[in-house]
């Protein structure tokens, strides 16, 4: 279970400026999905969450031990993944290489593959390439998910994963999403504004202005979002992803 306990975080700068006002959640849900309005400190909590940001007040706890301060590699260790926006990319790094380093353990070829299936990639003709400008952003992030599955983490952050793909992988990575609720055994949190995300969803949490507006189950919530006018979420067309 994951524990945001009176969460609050100001970014320096010329004037201290307040992203997160003393949010306080628990979340042992399989899928839970955050959105809200533009500015509202979504990607900030999923970067607190995994260590990448530390709050200015409040307490984060995983399973009941006490990760605040604790750091990205040792949240890791607990079973606690982070997805960017933009997956970065590793010249001179295969495939292969990638997801036995996220392995953790020397792995072989069958077994890698097994992990490109699962995210819809033929594993043959990515296994020996290379992390670099040839693939897209849809093969980069589901790549990435592959890492997380080889991981075998139980809590799954992902930043806003529709972000510059294609429909068309944008509709591989709902099923992806979809066979990982089934099969991971953990807790899934992504960031997004999607309502094919949204509607896939067990619980949605609505952040607007640094404080958790709504927070309920998919019934609940995503016909408020719909009826307010989509203020949190849109509906996926071909331009809201390139």
């Amino acid at each position: 279970m994951l524990e945001l306990k009176n969460i609050s975080f100001s970014a320096d700068g010329e004037e201290k400026k307040e992203i997160l006002k003393d949010i306080t959640l628990s979340i042992d849900e399989s899928f839970v999905a955050i959105t809200g309005p533009n500015g509202g400190g979504k990607s900030t909590l999923a970067k607190l969450v995994a260590g990448i940001y530390t709050p200015t007040t409040g307490q984060i706890l995983y399973n009941g031990v006490d990760i605040t301060n604790m750091s990205i590699t040792d949240r890791a260790r607990l079973g606690v993944s982070f997805a960017f926006q933009q997956p970065v990319r590793f010249k001179g790094i295969t495939v292969k290489d990638l997801i036995t380093i996220a392995a953790g353990k020397k792995i072989g070829v069958s077994e890698a593959c097994v992990y490109l299936s699962e995210v819809g990639l033929c594993a043959r003709e990515y296994i020996n390439r290379e992390i670099n400008a040839s693939l897209s952003g849809g093969e980069l992030k589901r790549i990435e998910i592959a890492t997380i599955l080889a991981r075998g983490t139980k809590l799954s952050i992902f930043d806003e994963p529709e972000a510059g793909i294609d429909l068309w992988s944008f509709n591989n990575l709902i099923a992806v999403f979809e066979n990982m609720r089934k099969t991971l055994g953990g807790s899934i949190i992504i960031i997004s504004h999607q309502e094919r995300i949204l509607n896939i969803a067990e619980r949605i949490i609505v952040l607007n202005g640094g404080s958790v507006e709504r927070d309920g189950s998919r019934d609940e919530i995503l016909p408020y979002i719909l009826k307010s006018g989509g203020a949190a979420c849109s509906t996926l067309t071909e331009k809201a992803v390139k």
